[in-house]
């Protein structure tokens, strides 16, 4: 269906429909199920979205589009709807990220690895934090998105998953696990990280928006900083004003553009087209170093592959740690011999 297929007429006769049948009568009439993740929210009520958007096709095609002929999510019925000025709302609150696990794994550590209650104080700073980290836009997020019970079910979802727990699991999931592994094997890194978090969204300075599509992959979202410390590390390494200095420091003392730790050298292997470039690294992370200015001694120029695994995982070894894990490499490789074929092993590639 294109833009326009359906009016908000068609919206608000469809709505009719639901509420003189009642939802789940509706919902069978037409073959769908309960929305996954999003509502239409009107006049003090929740709606199917992708249930409305499909009946609401009836009303000037002749019939009701089918489950599988329409997206539920953004990009169809949910856009279709906020252009014909339906507000629309989460059916549920989305998962929980690194970053707001850290925050409430740190709340169950200072309190001795015990779960808190609702009630508790330390549950209503923790919601509020979360409210202001937002890590999902207002129209992913539930009436209760983050609220002190949900706030108090994690801190005891966490509890629950200490080698020390001794009552009945709870149904926490497979991130709520590695934040704790992280927070018991690196305990420093861990509790620096959401102090951080903490003070940057009390003073205003992480509060901001994610993009839409976020370049950062699984791999690197696994280090002890979470995604929103991490992305903060990486604008620093991005700053071209700094890298910049960086470079031209190296120049000035005679030094060329090489990988400080593996040797590459852009130029050399690309001539003219790699003259100048070179990648820069913060050596120091956030949770290490915290927020402050940035000297050139912090930063390391280094190749994109080192560069990658660098911030492959946790814990993020230094351009230093990496360059001896490099020669240790080479010095293995030089020392077993590459496997010789024998004649039955080339007859065997040959057939």
């Amino acid at each position: 269906m294109e833009k326009g297929a359906i009016s908000r007429d068609d919206v608000l006769k469809t709505m009719q429909e639901y509420d003189e049948l009642g939802g789940p009568e509706f919902l069978s009439l037409y073959g769908f199920k309960e929305a996954r993740k999003f509502l239409i929210l009107h006049d003090g009520k929740s709606y199917d979205s992708k249930a409305i958007a499909a009946v609401a096709h009836k009303h000037q095609h002749g019939r009701p589009l089918t489950w599988k002929e329409l997206s539920g999510g953004v990009g169809h019925a949910v856009d279709w709807l906020k252009r014909e000025g339906f507000k629309i709302g989460a059916s549920r609150s989305p998962k929980w990220t690194r970053d707001e696990l850290i925050l409430a794994c740190d709340v169950v550590a200072r309190n001795g690895w015990q779960g808190l209650p609702a009630s508790d104080p330390r549950i209503g700073e923790l919601s509020e934090l979360l409210q202001l980290l937002g890590a999902y836009p207002p129209e992913e997020r539930a009436a209760e998105y983050r609220n002190r019970n949900g706030a108090a079910l994690k801190t005891l979802n966490i509890a629950s998953f200490h080698p020390n727990y001794q009552g009945t699991p709870t149904n926490g999931g497979q991130l709520d696990r590695e934040v704790l592994h992280d927070f018991l094997e690196h305990p420093a890194e861990m509790t620096r990280a959401a102090a951080l978090l903490r003070e940057g969204l009390r003073s205003g300075t992480l509060q901001f928006a994610l993009p839409e599509h976020d370049d950062t992959d699984d791999d690197e979202v696994s280090a002890p900083e979470g995604r929103v410390l991490y992305r903060r590390h990486r604008t620093r390494e991005r700053n071209k004003a700094l890298r910049g200095r960086k470079i031209a420091s190296v120049l000035k003392k005679g030094g060329i553009l090489a990988c400080e730790v593996c040797g590459f050298d852009y130029s050399a292997v690309y001539g003219e087209r790699g003259q100048g470039y070179i990648e820069c690294h913060h050596v120091v992370p956030l949770h290490e170093a915290g927020e402050g200015t940035t000297k050139l001694a912090d930063l390391a120029l280094i190749c994109s592959n080192c560069h990658r695994m660098i911030h492959r995982c946790a814990p993020w070894p230094t351009p230093a740690e990496l360059r001896a894990l490099v020669h240790e490499q080479a010095r293995v490789a030089a020392v077993v011999p590459t496997p010789r074929l024998g004649a039955a092993d080339t007859h065997s590639l040959a057939t």
